[in-house]
């Protein structure tokens, strides 16, 4: 547990789960890689742990973690971002629901709803839900179970009003949930304006360091997180120990990475911003972007994730195949910058729907390193695209 006294982000990232070892005083939590655990007689368990899917120290530990960063009441650790939105829809969602999600979602979840759900017997909408009247018009047509949005939402950074989505979405009975994959609690706190779930990809910001796969659901709601954590033990998509581990070890560090990552690419976006070789820059920090406002009013930093428009698809590829310390590579949210062509890696699901991506677009995850050498990188590989 952590200290009674510990308020502060940071302070709750080092210390929320993460008492020494009991019998040792090791500063440093071990990494419980049991699958089983002894039984002091037939059902007299040791702090209620029986078999490694149903529990682990480790992944206790994170889940209390998880909880404390974000706000919530209740926390679980999954072995992927998609493992654990499957297991919270599936716990809250019944054959004849209806999601309303955002048309600028992740191509996975909506792999995971189009494919899996929709079979099920799920409906699915979709609808821009950073613009007010696009909600009030996809409500107006019918009221969904579910409201699933992220913001700033992947890849074009469109921004949404938490507090008022969350309003418009409980008049009408549903449940919000944000993905805050992007933003982190350390930039923006979804429960405390008013929604009912978060959910994160930790293999993302959390994790930090692009050495583990995992996922987080997040809630104060003690149904939803009783649901939730049932279909966690009965359908098994646990986090393993060291996978939980170096989450925790992630997020101990979360605060501080994403001063930096937030930093290094307000300074590109500007870069970027006034480049005649770029046709348009998508981040909220800036002045220009159309959430910008709602995103200062809502996070404390405007995030890591940069998207660039060239004048074709062509030039967009070019340009993802010559930079150096832009690494192309699948994901984002490590401390090395890495670059994403969406529309034939992370979106190509989506391909032909109201998700697909512009053939134009680069999404760049910026890192931790010396930003005037990413801008170098930036501008050398904008010369070979653009010559």
């Amino acid at each position: 547990m952590s200290s009674p006294l510990a308020r502060d982000f940071n302070s709750l990232a080092v210390h929320a789960g993460q008492d020494p070892d009991a019998s040792t005083g090791a500063v440093i939590p071990p990494v419980h890689f049991s699958s089983t655990f002894v039984q002091d007689g037939i059902g007299n368990l040791r702090d209620g742990y029986d078999y490694g899917r149903a529990g682990n120290p480790t992944r206790a530990a994170l889940e209390h973690q998880l909880a404390a960063i974000e706000g919530a009441e209740f926390g679980l650790s999954f072995a992927s971002g998609l493992a654990a939105e499957d297991a919270l829809l599936r716990a809250v969602l019944r054959p004849g629901d209806e999601i309303l999600l955002g048309n600028d979602a992740y191509g996975g979840t909506y792999r995971l709803i189009s494919k899996i759900l929709v079979p099920w017997g799920v409906t699915v909408r979709v609808a821009d839900l950073s613009d007010p009247t696009a909600v009030e018009n996809a409500l107006a047509e019918s009221t969904p179970n579910l409201v699933w949005v992220e913001t700033p939402s992947n890849p074009l950074l469109r921004v949404t009003d938490i507090a008022a989505l969350a309003r418009t979405a409980h008049a009408v009975g549903a449940l919000l949930v944000v993905d805050n994959t992007f933003a982190t609690p350390a930039l923006q706190r979804p429960l405390a304006l008013g929604a009912d779930v978060v959910v994160h990809s930790a293999t993302k910001y959390l994790g930090g360091h692009s050495d583990v796969v995992g996922g987080a659901v997040m809630t104060s709601d003690a149904d939803i997180h009783a649901k939730t954590k049932f279909l966690q033990f009965a359908a098994g998509a646990v986090s393993g120990p060291l996978d939980a581990w170096l989450t925790t070890r992630g997020i101990k560090t979360l605060g501080i990475r994403m001063e930096r990552h937030s930093a290094n690419a307000q300074r590109i976006a500007e870069a970027l911003a006034g480049d005649p070789r770029v046709g348009a820059v998508h981040y909220p920090g800036l002045a220009t972007h159309p959430g910008h406002e709602i995103a200062a009013a809502q996070m404390t930093g405007f995030g890591g994730i940069v998207s660039l428009e060239l004048s074709t698809g062509a030039q967009a590829r070019a340009f993802s195949e010559a930079t150096t310390l832009f690494t192309l590579a699948e994901s984002l949210g490590g401390v090395e910058s890495l670059l994403n062509y969406p529309d034939a890696m992370t979106h190509a699901s989506v391909r032909g729907t109201e998700l697909a991506v512009p053939e134009t677009l680069v999404r760049l995850s910026v890192g931790i390193e010396g930003v005037d050498d990413l801008l170098a990188d930036i501008d050398q590989a904008l010369d070979t695209a653009t010559r």
